[in-house]
């Protein structure tokens, strides 16, 4: 599903359901951060760091703990960059070499619209964004729960480069129809290669009942500026 939606030097894995098998054995390291927890939520943390070890795989990267840092984001391996997300029906992970990908984010929703409405609506979305979800079409996506899919994926994407929080209201996001989503920042973005980004792109994906959004930053920006990657999926499919 994730490679629909990222570009090739981007590895990813996923599954439907948590993991009962010997790959989802959590870490020692990684242990203390659920011991506490409830057996369901133990299960989703294990299975979506199998999912990211098994994407490291794929990159040629040996299997290691992935333990939270101070602000709760994962610490990947000296020279990878990734990202993990989980919901209800969805684990994922996707990893690349920082040579190829400055950042990642990605995130994924079930297909329903946001619990509690237009209140939770009220806090996530500036006018501009309510404003521009009301004349996208009736199809089937729930745009309130896409857009808040693209604004986790924005957060993603940008506190690794950053290290610093950023709100609901401080970036601007506009979905199209088409699979892509622009993230217009409102507050001073990072410097990567020489220029202060002012945005980010990103694609999502309706299937199965899932939400899918994706940012991928380039190391290096390319002429076209704000350009982001293609999606390789049918449009909402």
């Amino acid at each position: 599903m994730l490679e629909h939606i990222l570009p090739p030097t981007v590895q990813t894995a996923h599954s439907l359901s948590d993991r009962a098998d010997a790959e989802a054995v959590l870490f020692p390291e990684e242990w203390p951060t659920v011991a506490t927890a409830v057996a369901s939520r133990q299960a989703e943390y294990a299975t979506v760091r199998a999912c990211a070890r098994d994407a490291l795989t794929k990159l040629g990267q040996p299997p290691v703990a992935l333990v939270p840092g101070e602000d709760r984001e994962p610490r990947w391996p000296a020279g990878i960059v990734g990202s993990m997300t989980h919901c209800t029906g969805f684990r994922g992970a996707a990893v690349a070499h920082d040579r190829d990908i400055a950042a990642l984010g990605i995130d994924a929703e079930p297909n329903a619209p946001l619990p509690d409405g237009d209140s939770l609506l009220n806090v996530l979305a500036r006018r501009e964004e309510a404003d521009l979800l009301a004349i996208l079409p009736a199809c089937g996506t729930a745009w309130d729960r896409l857009l808040f899919s693209a604004k986790e994926c924005v957060y993603k994407a940008w506190f690794p480069l950053t290290r610093r929080w950023l709100g609901f209201e401080e970036a601007i996001v506009r979905i199209s129809p088409a699979g892509t989503f622009e993230a217009q920042l409102l507050v001073e973005g990072p410097t990567l290669d020489g220029e202060v980004l002012e945005s980010f792109s990103g694609t999502w994906l309706h299937m199965d009942g899932l939400l899918l959004t994706a940012i991928a930053v380039p190391l290096r920006r390319t002429s076209e500026r704000g350009a982001g990657y293609e999606s390789r999926a049918e449009p909402g499919s």
